[in-house]
């Protein structure tokens, strides 16, 4: 299975893998990106992938728990020529004060599992990927706190439910949160997921960015998607 992501690079995905999703593509769009990144469960490197797309600049370094979707990713990323630019570490997050020094990154990143372990709201196929039974909110945030400085940003997508959740945990490990965005499928759809971007050491202040809606009520994506997506050419 293959995946052409920013008009510029092709993913390769096993078919057991986790596929590309709505949520990274459109959380690439609400990152503001920094120079060096660090992407929290990366995977086979769709993030990064994305990232890169979008700015010539920058370097991303993904750190993956699972053997499998690590190698994947460093086929992936020779594939594409990419060696100088985006990186993949074979790595537990939770122990992310063994692999890299504090203050590393200018900026962080993360697509995180969303359900706490038992919830019953994933399958047992995807089940690492989506919930928290080996990194947990507050092993994110401390993680992602840990790589950044003062002024650094840690934006994630997370699902409505949880929100409570990950403004306490952003806000515990020092971590101000400081934009936020809601998606919606139509306009008059509830909420199905936010990005938030949170600082390092920030001053208390949220701000609402708008809805960002996918499609319109007749199902016509909107201007907002077809950016995200590239749409007028592969994603």
């Amino acid at each position: 299975m293959e995946e052409t992501l920013g008009q510029k690079y092709l993913l390769h995905l096993e078919e057991e893998s986790f596929p590309l999703s709505t949520d990274s593509v459109l959380l690439a769009s609400f990152v503001r990106p920094g120079r060096k990144m660090a992407d929290l469960g990366s995977g086979c490197g769709t993030l990064g992938f994305l990232l890169c797309a979008g700015g010539e600049a920058l370097t991303v370094q993904g750190i993956e728990l699972d053997a499998a979707s690590h190698l994947r990713a460093l086929e992936n990323i020779q594939r594409n020529g990419l060696q100088e630019r985006l990186f993949s570490c074979h790595g537990d997050v939770r122990s992310i004060r063994g692999l890299f020094p504090t203050g590393s990154f200018d900026a962080v990143v993360s697509n995180p599992p969303y359900f706490p372990v038992g919830s019953g709201k994933t399958s047992q196929k995807h089940a690492a990927a989506r919930s928290e039974e080996t990194l947990n909110l507050r092993q994110l945030c401390e993680a992602a706190a840990w790589l950044l400085p003062t002024g650094g940003r840690f934006s994630l997508v997370h699902v409505p439910a949880r929100l409570c959740d990950v403004l306490c945990e952003l806000r515990r490990a020092g971590l101000e949160p400081k934009r936020l965005q809601w998606v919606r499928h139509k306009p008059s759809a509830p909420c199905c997921l936010f990005f938030v971007e949170a600082v390092r050491g920030g001053k208390p202040g949220l701000r609402y960015e708008p809805d960002l809606i996918e499609f319109d009520e007749d199902g016509l994506p909107t201007e907002a998607y077809k950016a995200a997506y590239r749409i007028g050419g592969s994603l």
